[in-house]
This record gives C-alpha cells, sequence and structure tokens, in this order.
C-alpha cells in the first residue's frame, strides 16, 4: 500500500484554522518524521519536523498521535506550523500581501532522520488571508491610509480599527482574517506607509479621529460606536483613543503600555510627552540580544505623570491580553495600573487576561513564535519574551478570547465560541 498524507480542510484554508494531518498506508509501528515548509514573501524559509511512529493499522493521525521529539513533542495537531522557524536569523513570519495565500509543503519521510530519510509521500495546502467573499477595499480618504475589509453581505457590520506597533507601515493579515468573523475591519496605517511621516516621533490624534469619522459613516459599518485592536505601540494608541475620542465602545489592548511611549502626542490643545527611556538600563544577554524590559519608568515612578494615559476618561469597555513574559515593557504592570485607575473613576472594570512563558508578539494562531527581533531604536536583536509551544496555546485563546470580547460589546452577540490547537 502507497502512503500517503491527507490535510483537511482539503486543498486549503483560512490561515487561523485548525487542520487535521494523517498519514495512512505505513508499516505497523514504522518510525517517520513528518516536515514542514513554507517560504515566505521575501525568500526566507521557515521549517519545522516531527518524529513519530504509525500505529498498529499503519495510520498516523496528529491529534492522537504524541510526536516523540523534534521541533516539538507530545499531542500537537498543528505543531508543524506554529513550531516553525526561519533560516535567516530573527526572522519573523508576516504577511503583508493578504490577497495571495502561504503554501505548506507536508512531506513525510522514513526513519526519524529529517535530512536523510526517503521521501514516502508529500501534500501541498495553502493558507489563505481572506475568507471566501471577503472583500478589500482600499482607503484614501483626506489624510487617512487605510485598507477596509468587509464579509460577504450588506451588513451592516461591527466596526474595528487595527493598529500595529512601531515597525510602521500597512499591515493587514490580522484585519482580513477578522473579516471573516463577521467585522467590518481597517486596518490603519499611521507612519512609514504612502505619504504619511516616515518616523512616529510626533502624533496627532486628529489623524485617528477622523478615521474613527470615516468608519462610523461607511453604510456598511453598524454603529453607534466602533471597537479597537491594537498591539504594541499600536496598543498605547489606542489607549489614547479611547480616552480622547468619541465613539469607541470597546478596545482590545494587546500587551500595551498605558504612559505614552517613544513620541509626543498632540490632540487639540492637550499634549503627552513621551516618557522618558533609559538607554543605560539595556542588559545584553549571553546570546547577543538586548533586553530592554527595565529601560522605561513605570507610571508611578514618573515624577510629572504627564505621560500617562488619562484613561480614566474613558467610557469604553476594555479587555487587555497580557503575556507575562513581555520584555518589551510590563505590559501586566500597566494592565492592571489601567484598571485601578478606571474602577477608582466610576467606570467598567476591565477584562484582564494572562498567559504564562507568553512573550511580546501575540499574533493571530499559528504563527510562529520569535525569541527576539531587530528594533530601529536599538542595535541589537531585541529579546520578546515567552516559549514556543505556550506561546502557541496563547495566541488561539487569544483570538478566540477577542472575537467573542467584539462580538459581545459591539454586535450583543454572548455566544460563546471554541477554539482547537
Amino acid at each position: 500500500m502507497v502512503p500517503t498524507v491527507s490535510v483537511e480542510p482539503a486543498g486549503s484554508s483560512c490561515w487561523d484554522e485548525p487542520l487535521s494531518i494523517a498519514v495512512r498506508g505505513l508499516a505497523p509501528q514504522q518510525p517517520v518524521t513528518l516536515c514542514s515548509a513554507l517560504r515566505g514573501e521575501k525568500g526566507a524559509l521557515f521549517r519545522a519536523h516531527a518524529r513519530y511512529r504509525a500505529d498498529n493499522h499503519g495510520e498516523l493521525d496528529l491529534a492522537r498521535a504524541p510526536a516523540l521529539g523534534g521541533s516539538f513533542s507530545g499531542i500537537e495537531p498543528m505543531g508543524l506550523l506554529w513550531a516553525m522557524e526561519s533560516d535567516r536569523p530573527f526572522w519573523r513570519l508576516i504577511k503583508r500581501d493578504v490577497q495571495t495565500p502561504f503554501v505548506v509543503e507536508l512531506e513525510v519521510l522514513d526513519g526519524h532522520e529529517p535530512d536523510g530519510g526517503r521521501l514516502l509521500a508529500r501534500a501541498v495546502h495553502e493558507r489563505h488571508f481572506m475568507a471566501p467573499g471577503v472583500r478589500r477595499v482600499p482607503v484614501r480618504e483626506g489624510r487617512v491610509r487605510a485598507s477596509l475589509f468587509l464579509p460577504p453581505g450588506t451588513g451592516p457590520f461591527p466596526g474595528i480599527i487595527d493598529l500595529f506597533g512601531v515597525g510602521g507601515g500597512l499591515l493587514e493579515y490580522r484585519a482580513s482574517l477578522l473579516a471573516g468573523k463577521g467585522f467590518a475591519v481597517m486596518a490603519l496605517a499611521y507612519f512609514k506607509y504612502d505619504d504619511l511621516p516616515k518616523v512616529v516621533d510626533i502624533l496627532h490624534l486628529e489623524y485617528f479621529e477622523e478615521a474613527v469619522t470615516y468608519l462610523l459613516s461607511h453604510p456598511q459599518v453598524k454603529g453607534p460606536g466602533i471597537g479597537l485592536l491594537g498591539i504594541s505601540k499600536g496598543a498605547e494608541v489606542s489607549l489614547s483613543m479611547a480616552s480622547f475620542l468619541k465613539g469607541i465602545t470597546a478596545a482590545v489592548i494587546i500587551n500595551g503600555s498605558m504612559v505614552n511611549v517613544l513620541s509626543t502626542l498632540y490632540y487639540k490643545e492637550e499634549s503627552l510627552p513621551a516618557l522618558g527611556i533609559h538607554l543605560e538600563r539595556a542588559r545584553v544577554t549571553k546570546d547577543g540580544f538586548k533586553d530592554i524590559i527595565d529601560i522605561m519608568n513605570v507610571p508611578l515612578e514618573d515624577p510629572d505623570q504627564k505621560s500617562i494615559i488619562p484613561v480614566e476618561r474613558s467610557d469604553a469597555t476594555f479587555l487587555f491580553l497580557v503575556g507575562q513574559d513581555d520584555r518589551n515593557w510590563k505590559s501586566e504592570f500597566y494592565a492592571r495600573e489601567a484598571s485601578k485607575r478606571l474602577q477608582a473613576h466610576g467606570k467598567e472594570k476591565p477584562q484582564i487576561i494572562c498567559y504564562p512563558k507568553t512573550g511580546h508578539n501575540i499574533e493571530p494562531p499559528y504563527f510562529p513564535w520569535s525569541k527576539a527581533a531587530p528594533h530601529s531604536y536599538f542595535d541589537k536583536p531585541i529579546l520578546l519574551g515567552g516559549e514556543p509551544r505556550a506561546h502557541a496555546m496563547a495566541q488561539v485563546d487569544a483570538w478566540q478570547q477577542l472575537q467573542t470580547f467584539f462580538h459581545k460589546h459591539l454586535s450583543g452577540d454572548k455566544r460563546p465560541r471554541s477554539a482547537k490547537l
């Protein structure tokens, strides 16, 4: 019998969908190695492998069979994706063209040597970032530079603005995936894109206010308010938007700071200066990475308190998603400090979910973990924190939590939704 490898859903799926991977036609108890690979948009090769043993019927189902070693071990149905590592140091898997898929190649090799075993079976699977019927609408309205992703149908749909961090540009992969869940999501650029500023040293909230106005006025967006989804610097900007602007109903803050960092923020007659950074506090690890966790004063150590975002002004409902091993800044402290300030002013207590052994870049499910990454402000890659498996589990749960949160607070849908890894 010729061995075959099957992947369900067959042929293609969305990136955040779990897969069922199985091998049939092996000899009873046959040792094999499963290998996965995909080529990133800039040519980097991401790979993972794991050693398995077929059952007494010559079959292997990754939902039931434990990996015996390799890139991961134990029962990990999606390990061949989340455990991928790049052949380039500190290279992060990012999808910029969401209208094309990543192509994942799976191979089954005889024996437990990933580089020397005879090829027994092979499969190719496409992982898409736009569900069938999702529409991408480029936005160039006034000063706003963005892409709006609309679900199938006429709506109206709950609206969300999606913001990333100090890498800049226009990243759409999270917005495009989330549109497949029934949301109208605007991926918003705010620097290093098109005719926007090249650096982020000054931020004017009027720009973001213009984006809120555009989204709320769209005929396929449901009011009376919208949601914000931000990570890192984008989370910090989201806190500022929720604090100063009208029309914000709910906000998901992923590893954000409640102080203004790296840039001076202006809104009408008010301004928040950038919090002081102490570069001399950065430590270089034995691996040559920079650990920057201690370079910023936490809010209570800021003598003037001028950099603290006035979250107590906000009437939005918040969900804080926190990696407890975030090495960029003290995300858990900031989330709890924001919660104290909101409650002290009679505002709704935010939900805070902390993920152990989880680092800074909490992405949609199955994106590989990165130990460190280059940063424009530092001469060495900075530590991001976390451990691969725990981080992967956190990404699956966080993705489900934010969807449930937005459905509840933007559309009144309180139905629980489940996630699988």
